[in-house]
């Protein structure tokens, strides 16, 4: 590892003493993380910025910045505060399809929970302790596949760029996904659409193929992630066959 990370990551690896070490009463470090996140999870990640965080915490925003360097460095201690793992886990499966099922059960668990993570530019890939340890308990799900190690990370990298992307556009569809607004979307279109000018369209809504299936519960109705995430697993399936070939 390189001696110079940078800000915020010499923090979370421990290359560097964290500024709650400083003698500033009531102001560290991990309250300012915290009011963060705080803001973040109720408004959203735009209403994250040092002077409301300030305000929250009664300092003045210069106060702040004895302990960040940046809102980037903010940005990414607020990332690994929230995205520890789940200690699930890290207990051994004998089946690699339900252990990357689980794994991305406990992603679409955080990433809902905190969904302005999807908001978050992406600077490169992961890095701090907590993105490493997903990583790694993805990989380990797949350690008696006999993929190579290349293949390992192509899979990991494929299904965690799925959920990021399926959470995001469930985040920003928000009541869009109810099952009222589908409904409502559903009669539209179902007025909309004739059998002349769209025939395969006209089919998949006489068969109810934009409803949720009518024994679904409101409190279920909601973007779901599991029939493209199968069918990426089919895949990798595939390929666990044809490497083993």
């Amino acid at each position: 590892m390189s001696d110079k990370l940078p800000a915020g990551l010499d923090l979370l690896w421990g290359q560097q003493p964290g500024p709650d070490a400083e003698p500033r009463q009531g102001l560290s470090l991990s309250r300012i993380v915290r009011a963060a996140v705080e803001l973040a999870d109720a408004d959203g990640l735009g209403a994250v910025s040092m002077a409301r965080i300030a305000e929250r915490l009664g300092f003045t925003t210069m106060s702040l910045y004895r302990h960040l360097k940046s809102k980037d460095e903010l940005l990414l201690l607020m990332l690994d505060s929230v995205a520890a793992v789940p200690a699930e886990l890290d207990e051994p499966g004998a089946d690699w399809r339900l252990g990357l099922q689980r794994w991305c059960r406990a992603q679409w668990t955080m990433l809902r929970a905190h969904s302005w993570i999807v908001h978050l530019p992406v600077s490169g890939p992961p890095i701090t302790p907590n993105q490493l340890t997903w990583t790694d308990r993805a990989l380990r799900a797949l350690g008696g596949t006999g993929l190579t190690e290349s293949d390992k990370a192509g899979v990991v990298l494929l299904v965690a760029s799925y959920m990021l992307t399926t959470a995001r556009l469930s985040t920003d569809l928000g009541p869009a996904a109810s099952g009222e607004s589908v409904a409502a979307y559903s009669t539209l279109l179902s007025g909309l659409v004739d059998a002349q000018r769209f025939p395969a369209l006209r089919t998949a809504i006489d068969a109810g193929a934009f409803d949720y299936p009518t024994d679904t519960a409101e409190e279920e109705r909601q973007f779901d992630y599991t029939f493209g995430l199968d069918r990426i697993l089919d895949g990798v399936e595939a390929l666990i066959r044809h490497r083993a070939g």
